[in-house]
């Protein structure tokens, strides 16, 4: 497979203040962002100034943890809705693409489809479906279980609600819409298709009250990358989110994904790969090392184990001094298995205390860090892009503007000029603008 002559995909991961998590408390930062809709105009604006494809929202349905301390030493836990932020960023910006995540576990199929369709009526074709199955028991509090479900039984559930929602966004033909006053025939019945979907999970009638998507259906998201989260993928999404924080674990994980993608009948270039990537961007590489060391200093130890607990879908450190190893024993957990995973192989390996391990967490949250120049970071981008690692990236700037801003007047001019990102968008839709075809026909799970 040759990715040397194919274009970098670019997606933003838009988070308020940044990614770091100590962003919040850097010198003039303004104040509360994640409450600002402008501030979220101006990111989504100067991410279509470099030509990215999609911002994306990701989303989590409550207050991230019991612990007061943890609470009062964030500027997380207030955010928004991602349906009403980017239906509104819809109606204020031309090109990028709209991600937004919504959890199988805590909605029903009919509302999801309905959401995303109705968002790419009013984008214009630029809406897409980041699907998760949530992450802890926060969340499931809010929705009447005392616990999360447990990980095989989510992702059955998933599966089954990916079906739903794609079988409802084809409930209309595209010329099933007649409007044709003359004749007083306004939809041709003939186009519509009746979902009639009886399964395990969910029984759904259909069909979807809301007109054809312009880009066929909207783009299908998927961030799971255990042997499941894959399966469900290649089956149903567009594209991969994943956290690989090295090139050899990037690498076999782009050769899983595209070779299960050939095994399931799909061309493996309709299934494209985005690792996250934390930039951090300075003068030299020394110098943006100081920058991310200032943003380290800031976190606080009940934020840190707090990220921690998130990151591994529920593993309690805070009995442990955060200057100790890693215990060799650890509890069972019911969160993401694939990060957790990723994570402790990395902490075992590097020998990391839980201190160093939370404050890699703090910034790139299990992703990759490229610290360096302008010039180094789209040399690492471009050698991950030609090694196969990847087919563009989700992109995580610790800090909001700012290390967006740097990114777009520094690093994409620069891959401009070796022709690995675009100079001006081409295609009407989020679909062709990340060179994607026709959507492909979805099987129904066995």
């Amino acid at each position: 497979m040759t990715t040397s002559k194919r274009t970098i995909r670019l997606g933003l991961f838009l988070l308020a203040d940044g990614h770091h998590v100590a962003a919040w408390r850097r010198p003039g930062r303004r104040s509360n962002p994640a409450t600002d809709f402008n501030h979220y105009l101006e990111i989504a604006r100067q991410a279509e100034t470099g030509y990215f494809d999609f911002l994306f929202v990701a989303d989590f349905l409550g207050v991230r943890t019991t612990d007061p301390t943890a609470i009062s030493r964030t500027a997380r836990t207030l955010s928004l809705d991602p349906f009403t932020l980017l239906s509104a960023l819809a109606a204020t910006t031309q090109h990028i693409g709209l991600i937004g995540t919504a959890s199988t576990t805590y909605n029903e199929p009919f509302h999801v489809a309905r959401k995303f369709a109705s968002l790419d009526i009013i984008s214009q074709g630029r809406s897409g479906w980041n699907l998760v199955t949530s992450q802890n028991d926060p969340e499931a509090w809010n929705f009447g279980h005392e616990s999360h479900a447990a990980h095989a039984s989510r992702y059955d559930r998933a599966s089954e609600f990916a079906d739903v929602v794609l079988g409802l966004w084809d409930s209309w033909q595209a010329g099933a819409m007649r409007d044709d006053a003359a004749t007083g025939i306004f939809l041709d019945p003939e186009g519509m298709k009746v979902l009639g979907h009886r399964g395990t999970h969910f029984s759904v009638r259909g069909p979807l009250d809301v007109a054809p998507s312009p880009q066929g259906r909207p783009i299908v998201v998927q961030a799971g990358s255990s042997d499941t989260g894959i399966a469900l993928a290649v089956r149903t999404a567009d594209i991969v989110f994943t956290a690989q924080p090295s090139a050899g674990t990037a690498k076999a994980f782009y050769a899983k994904v595209k070779a299960r993608a050939a095994e399931a009948g799909r061309d493996p270039g309709s299934v494209l790969v985005m690792p996250g990537v934390a930039p951090v961007i300075g003068q030299s590489r020394s110098h943006a090392q100081e920058l991310k060391d200032e943003l380290d200093a800031l976190v606080h130890p009940a934020v840190g184990h707090h990220l921690l607990y998130n990151a591994t879908g529920g593993l309690d450190l805070l009995a442990y001094s955060p200057d100790s190893p890693l215990p060799d024993i650890l509890p069972e957990t019911n969160g993401s298995k694939s990060r957790q995973q990723v994570l402790l192989e990395v902490a075992r390996r590097d020998k990391l205390t839980i201190r160093q391990l939370y404050l890699m967490l703090a910034g790139a949250r299990g992703h990759r860090y490229v610290i360096g120049t302008a010039q180094d970071v789209a040399d690492e981008l471009e050698h991950m892009h030609r090694d196969e690692q990847a087919d563009g990236f989700n992109i995580m700037p610790l800090t909001l503007p700012e290390g967006l801003g740097d990114f777009v007047r520094e690093v994409v001019p620069e891959l401009q000029r070796r022709h690995l990102v675009r100079t001006a968008y081409k295609g009407r839709h989020l679909r062709e603008s990340l060179g994607l075809g026709a959507p492909h026909r979805v099987s129904p799970a066995a």
